[in-house]
């Protein structure tokens, strides 16, 4: 029988990326966020779907984070999570994280104009 070990909810608000973008800051802080994997897909986007990316992929990891009950800090970190999405139905999957021996990682990803909000549920 599987349990739930966490779930974690976030939401972040787009303008805080469109702000970093007018500052020249957005690429940047990609660097710091987003997988090399991730970032190539960042690279191909534009405007708004280029912000509504990368506010998602902050906004999922902060709530992995959450779900395990650690924040990001040293015991996960942005780098250690990877979300692409399944080419089949465009889902967004969790590829990559720390305790994907022991736990399955679920994840929706859902935005407005102007927020987005990430839920992540870890199963053991």
């Amino acid at each position: 029988m599987m349990m739930i070990y966490g779930i974690g909810i976030d939401i972040t608000e787009i303008a805080r990326f469109r702000k970093m973008a007018e500052k020249q800051r957005l690429t940047l802080f990609a660097q710091k966020v987003l997988t090399p994997n991730e970032y190539e897909i960042f690279m191909g986007l534009t405007g708004i779907r280029a912000l509504e990316f990368i506010a998602g992929r902050f906004s999922a990891k902060e709530s992995y984070s959450k779900a395990l009950g650690t924040g990001i800090g040293s015991a996960v970190t942005f780098q250690d999570l990877e979300i692409l999405k399944n080419q089949a139905t465009g889902q967004p999957i969790i590829t990559k994280h720390p305790r994907e021996e022991e736990m399955k990682a679920f994840i929706s990803i859902s935005h407005t104009q102007d927020v987005v909000m990430t839920e992540v549920i870890l199963e053991l």
